[in-house]
């Protein structure tokens, strides 16, 4: 698989009450062009990722609508996309408009991501962003149907990227992890929300032995 191809399967991925960032556009908060931005950056990214070896993959549960949904990047808000860009040689721009703050859990992730040198690729279980029914700006647990066609993709991200490690952030991400990836190098963590930003970084901290 490509990385044309994978953001191409992407795009054909449609649920009910969830938001596919590289297809849907969001009224309120989306530029004209915001699809196909959030498209080109993650093909972007993944072809900066192939070009050397990526020492490890964190993945989450599913986008929130203070994050993904809006960069179309795992763990990644408005504040931080840039800074995503940058980790991969990549001056990006964003596909929405402000008004929006920004979102807990991307702010532990790169409170730890930005003292790591090492290539590291962000992904979730669900790629996309599921919504309660009538209410675009919440967020709810992908269902079993939606897992396990966020897993299937995952699957090939995966043979594509070649990991060294597997970092899977909350309990959602680990049982995935744990059942599909066995043959990986597997370190579970604290996902940061609801009080475990702490644990997270501490954790992650001491995997990387970051001072």
């Amino acid at each position: 698989m490509t990385p044309s191809s994978f953001v191409k399967s992407l795009q054909q991925l449609e649920f009910d009450h969830a938001f596919n960032p590289y297809v849907d556009r969001c009224p309120v908060y989306d530029l004209a062009d915001a699809p196909k931005r959030r498209s080109s950056i993650l093909l972007s990214v993944l072809e900066a990722a192939l070009r050397q070896p990526v020492d490890a993959l964190w993945i989450g549960r599913d986008f929130g609508y203070r994050g993904g949904r809006r960069t179309g990047l795992a763990f990644t808000d408005d504040d931080h996309l840039p800074e995503h860009g940058r980790r991969w040689g990549l001056a990006v721009q964003s596909p929405v408009r402000g008004g929006m703050d920004g979102e807990r859990s991307a702010r532990a992730v790169w409170q730890v991501l930005s003292r790591v040198d090492a290539p590291v690729f962000l992904w979730n279980v669900f790629p996309l962003h599921p919504h309660d029914p009538g209410k675009p700006f919440s967020n709810r647990k992908h269902n079993a149907r939606e897992r396990a066609s966020g897993e299937e993709i995952l699957t090939r991200l995966v043979r594509m990227l070649e990991p060294s490690t597997i970092v899977a952030v909350g309990r959602d991400a680990a049982w995935t992890a744990d059942r599909m990836f066995g043959q990986f190098e597997t370190l579970a963590v604290r996902h940061p929300s609801h009080g475990g930003q702490r644990i997270f970084v501490d954790q992650m901290s001491g995997w990387y032995s970051l001072e």
